[in-house]
């Protein structure tokens, strides 16, 4: 009986040990996939780091980007185009001003109320249209016509046609193709893009192309800017706050103006306007420096865009490219670890994760992540993933999208610096230098990336505050504005009329 009990004692030991050793065995296995997975989330933060003394070299290669560009066609990555803008409108315009922005597969029309005394929110109404498919490959006086039909039903609808026999209508002119500006009100079409392929259109003048098709459909009205959306946004800043000093666009892809002293623009000497300043288009989303805080990840998403080696800036900072760096990094990880089960052919599927979605599960501040683990089995089919899966997730969505938040800060610098609003007295002038007095000074931003995502819009101010110091921080102010390409062009239009 003895030894039986001894035997039985010794074979449930036996069992036990086996079925310790396959838990621990388990939990090494399970601690060697959580090592893997945190080794790609350590490699990722230091390779999007974006400390002060960084984002202050940033900042200083843009400010000599932003000067070789200004002193000879092709002496920069940033283009530094010349707008012809040098009178933003101020408040004291007066009556009904009219735009059209043509950006893609739909137009708009707008027209706004100016009662001649800055006002905060400005009386306007819009009407969008679709570009019937067959316009868009057919000559350019096919689509003009029908974007002229379209602003003459436009105006015959007018309150109650009371303003229908005012005498002449002026307009802006938002087109958001390649042009290279010729004027104020005027710009030569470079190329389509979006779809549209009209051949006789390129090389001609788009505004003179409008006011053609205006005449033949018996509409007084003229084209009075012709506009870029960012400069529409200047625009809509400056009427709002006469301070404002630049504008950025950062929402699906980015992009960047200012005013810029006339004599500061060396490759166009001789160049005159009434108020020694210019608006310059700086395409920023071009920018390139050694300094930018490149991964694997950036490489490889350029490597499979349409447009290797350009736009660099932008991949790194816009709406349209952060959801898919994240969705390159959970691939990354899903490849080094079982932990988010099987991989799922989506997670190979380019902008499948829209930024938008990744901006939720960054935001996700419920306690199980439930948004996060909803939005990975929609886009992903990952389901049930753990909660410390979903946690790197959230820390992956941070990662990438403070780094882009921080470089747009830097940015933002870098044209208070050429222009000498940083505090250090300019390009040219030491940092922190207490004999300068520095003004205030208003930056107009646009797009839903810093207006509808919380925490882009932090990490964004929170650079600010550390690249130029508390003091001279709060001496420059980030200013929300809305649709420069609709009542911005409409403002530019009062402006030159």
């Amino acid at each position: 009986m003895g030894r039986v009990v001894v035997g039985l004692t010794v074979t449930v030991a036996v069992a036990a040990c086996a079925v310790a050793a396959v838990i621990v065995g388990k939990r090494v296995k399970s601690r060697r996939k959580w090592k893997k997975v945190a080794n790609v989330l350590k490699e990722l933060e230091e390779g999007c780091d974006t400390s002060v003394g960084r984002l202050r070299q940033v900042v200083d290669a843009m400010a000599v980007e932003m000067h070789a560009g200004l002193a000879s066609e092709g002496g920069s990555k940033l283009k530094m185009l010349l707008t012809y803008v040098d009178n933003l409108p101020n408040g004291t315009e007066k009556g009904p001003y009219y735009a059209l922005h043509l950006g893609g597969t739909n137009f708009r029309v707008t027209r706004v109320h100016l009662s001649g005394q800055p006002s905060p929110v400005l009386e306007h109404e819009v009407e969008r249209q679709p570009i019937p498919p067959h316009l868009m490959t057919s000559t350019s006086e096919d689509l003009f016509d029908f974007i002229a039909s379209s602003l003459k039903e436009f105006i015959a609808k007018e309150g109650d046609g009371s303003n229908t026999s005012q005498d002449r209508r002026e307009l802006g002119f938002t087109f958001s193709f390649p042009v290279k500006q010729m004027s104020v009100s005027s710009g030569i079409l470079i190329k389509w893009t979006k779809g549209f392929s009209i051949v006789d259109m390129v090389g001609k003048d788009v505004a003179a192309c409008l006011q053609e098709a205006f005449a033949r459909k018996g509409l007084d009205v003229h084209v009075a800017a012709l506009v870029n959306d960012t400069v529409g946004t200047l625009a809509v800043g400056h009427y709002h706050d006469p301070d404002t000093v630049a504008a950025i666009v950062i929402g699906t892809g980015t992009n960047a103006c200012y005013l810029e002293r006339i004599d500061a623009i060396i490759k166009c000497q001789g160049l005159l306007t009434t108020s020694g300043r210019m608006v310059v288009n700086m395409e920023w989303g071009n920018f390139w420096s050694s300094h930018l805080p490149r991964t694997a990840y950036d490489i490889e998403l350029d490597a499979e865009s349409p447009n290797p080696n350009d736009q660099g800036f932008e991949k790194m900072i816009s709406g349209m490219y952060l959801g898919d760096i994240v969705r390159r990094v959970i691939l990354r990880m899903s490849l080094e670890s079982e932990m988010f089960g099987p991989i799922s052919s989506k997670l190979s599927t380019p902008f499948v994760l829209r930024t938008p979605l990744m901006a939720a599960m960054h935001e996700d501040d419920s306690p199980d992540l439930v948004e996060v683990a909803k939005i990975l089995n929609d886009t992903f089919e990952i389901p049930d993933l753990p909660l410390k899966a979903r946690k790197t997730v959230v820390k992956v969505c941070d990662v990438v999208t403070r780094r882009a938040a921080r470089l747009a800060a830097a940015g933002i610098v870098g044209i208070l610096k050429k222009i000498g609003r940083d505090g250090s007295g300019g390009i040219t002038g030491g940092r922190s230098r207490s004999d300068i007095k520095m003004k205030r000074t208003v930056v107009a931003i646009e797009g839903g990336l810093y207006s509808s995502y919380t925490l882009f819009r932090e990490y964004l101010h929170e650079a600010l505050n550390e690249i130029l110091g508390e003091d001279i921080a709060k001496q420059v102010t980030l200013n929300v504005t809305e649709d420069g390409s609709g009542i911005g062009a409409a403002l530019l239009a009062a402006s030159y009329s």
